[in-house]
C-alpha cells in the first residue's frame, strides 16, 4: 500500500540526515525498548512531556553511546496551516527512534520507542499514522540533541539545541511538571523535593549502563 494512501508524510525538508554506518540490531532494540518501559523513572501514563522524556532518553543513550534520533509528528494544522489532526488533539508528539540493521549488508528500519502508545517497537511510520486522528500529519528525523522547535516558523536549521536551561526543564518534565507552562512554573516551587530526587535518580541511571546485548 502506497505512503499516501495513509494518513502521514514525511517531510524531508524538516529531517535531519541520518547515519549509514551507525545502528544497533533489532534484538538490542527489543530490549532497550523493555528497558525504557519498564523503568519506573518514566511516566508512560503522562501524555504529556513527552518532549522531556524523550529528551532525557536521548542523554541516557548518548552517554552509553547507542546511536539514536528523535521522531516528531506534528498535526498539520499546526506545522503549516493545513487540515489534519493527532489524537488527544496534540499539536505535535515526539518519542526516540532507533536505526535498526542486522548487519551492514540489510536496509536500514527506522523504529520508535514510545510505550505510552504501544506495548512494542514501532517502525516510524506506523507510529506516525496510528496517532494521527484525521489526514494529513507530518513526521520528520531529528538529531538526539535537538531539544525542541522554536516559536514561529519551523525550518530544518533553526531548533533549539540541548543545553543547561532546557536541562531544567528535562527533570521538570521527568518528575511529571511542565516548568515552561504557567501552571508548571507554580508547581515547581512547591515539587523541589521532587524534581532533585528525580535528577538524583536519572544521574545514577545515567552511570550505570544496562547490559542491551548485540
Amino acid at each position: 500500500m502506497s505512503e499516501q494512501m495513509h494518513k502521514t508524510i514525511f517531510d524531508v525538508s524538516l529531517s535531519d540526515e541520518v547515519a549509514d554506518d551507525l545502528f544497533v540490531t533489532k534484538t538490542m532494540a527489543v530490549c532497550i525498548f523493555e528497558f525504557f518501559q519498564k523503568n519506573s523513572l518514566f511516566l508512560w501514563s503522562d501524555i504529556h512531556n513527552c518532549e522531556d522524556r524523550a529528551e532525557a532518553m536521548a542523554i541516557l543513550l548518548l552517554h552509553w553511546d547507542i546511536p539514536h534520533y528523535k521522531a516528531w509528528l506534528f498535526d498539520s494544522y499546526f506545522l503549516k496551516n493545513e487540515e489534519g489532526s493527532l489524537q488527544n488533539e496534540w499539536n505535535y508528539h515526539v518519542c526516540i527512534m532507533l536505526p535498526v540493521k542486522e548487519d551492514s549488508s540489510e536496509k536500514m528500519e527506522y523504529y520508535v520507542i514510545d510505550p505510552a502508545h504501544s506495548s512494542q517497537l514501532q517502525k516510524m511510520f506506523k507510529w506516525a499514522d496510528d496517532l494521527t486522528k484525521n489526514a494529513f500529519s507530518y513526521h520528520i528525523i531529528k538529531n538526539g540533541y535537538t531539544y525542541i522547535f522554536p516559536t514561529g516558523q519551523i525550518s530544518q536549521q533553526n531548533w533549539h539545541f540541548r543545553n543547561k536551561q532546557n536541562f531544567k526543564w528535562t527533570m521538570q518534565g521527568l518528575a511529571g511538571i511542565n516548568g515552561v507552562s504557567n501552571s508548571g512554573k507554580a508547581a515547581v516551587v512547591f515539587n523541589k523535593y521532587k524534581i532533585l530526587r528525580t535528577q538524583k535518580s536519572f544521574t545514577e541511571l545515567k552511570n550505570r549502563k544496562p547490559d542491551f546485548g548485540k
